[in-house]
């Protein structure tokens, strides 16, 4: 990468959607919670708009099938659309034909709303980690030929350690190349530390996170609707650590985003896509 590449996405999901919480993630419970996600992605386009800056949507498929105009506008304002599953569940706690029936879903239904070929995939939770590569392999069969789903470092549910690197690269499957854009991270204190989005960015402060990405070639950021939205109801039952994660810094966080906007330029994947010299290939069984 000659230039730095700061690649801007968005997982379009509600504000209830936490992973590895019962009972909150079980999809039957889900209609008995308030609806934010038409307030909350219409803020998200609202600014993009301001800063005229490009983007990735990734999308729930559960999200499409219940507001197809939330993805019917992403799409008609010009912004990518890509699949984050159907019904948002981590990917080491489902079959690989579980795991390809919902994406496949989650495709269909995108597809079927924007009229345009779903290229882009990030797996809920970052949960692609040594134990379920073959993840990958679905991924590829299914017609994805970009993905986000790579945390290269230890996280609560999920991550992969031991992925080589934190950069873009080929990954070979027996279905065809996928071009990786894992998260980011950098050196910080003596220790790799990711900055670019969810709790990070909510915690660090503005001056830190803009001296992260002033001194990174590659940003990869992911943000979602619950972010920006200090007035989202607290869920009960969550243990103290996650409340906090999931709660602190929500005030601050748009106009900290409005902040970057406003200091350094940010692409979609698709943009990003030919920004990269593509010369390093890692097959699936090296892990």
């Amino acid at each position: 990468m000659e230039k730095p590449v700061r690649i801007l996405t968005f997982d379009i999901e509600e504000w209830f959607h936490l992973l590895d919480i019962e009972p909150i993630n079980k999809i039957e419970h889900w209609n008995n919670y308030e609806i934010r996600i038409h307030r909350n992605t219409e803020r998200i386009l609202h600014l993009l708009k301001e800063s005229n800056q490009k983007a990735t949507f990734f999308c729930l498929g559960w999200i499409a099938e219940k507001y197809p105009q939330i993805i019917a506008d992403i799409s008609s304002q010009g912004y990518e659309i890509g699949s984050h599953t159907s019904y948002h569940q981590l990917a080491y706690r489902l079959t690989p034909n579980q795991f390809r029936d919902d994406l496949r879903r989650s495709i269909d239904v995108l597809e079927s709303i924007t009229g345009k070929k779903v290229r882009s995939f990030r797996v809920p939770g970052f949960s692609i980690t040594r134990k379920n590569l073959w993840a990958f392999e679905i991924i590829a069969q299914c017609g994805i030929q970009f993905d986000s789903s790579v945390f290269p470092a230890t996280r609560a549910h999920g991550g992969f350690k031991e992925f080589d690197g934190n950069r873009p690269c080929i990954i070979n499957t027996s279905f065809g190349d996928i071009k990786e854009f894992p998260i980011n991270t950098i050196r910080f204190l003596g220790k790799r530390v990711v900055f670019s989005g969810g709790g990070y960015f909510r915690l660090f402060p503005y001056y830190l996170i803009h001296w992260f990405i002033s001194r990174s070639e590659y940003v990869m950021s992911y943000f979602h609707p619950r972010d920006f939205d200090p007035d989202q109801p607290l869920l009960q039952g969550l243990p103290v650590s996650r409340r906090f994660k999931s709660y602190t810094g929500l005030k601050s966080a748009l106009t900290k985003l409005k902040k970057i906007l406003d200091n350094f330029h940010f692409t979609d994947i698709d943009g990003a896509v030919s920004l990269i010299k593509w010369e390093k290939k890692m097959p699936v069984e090296s892990y």
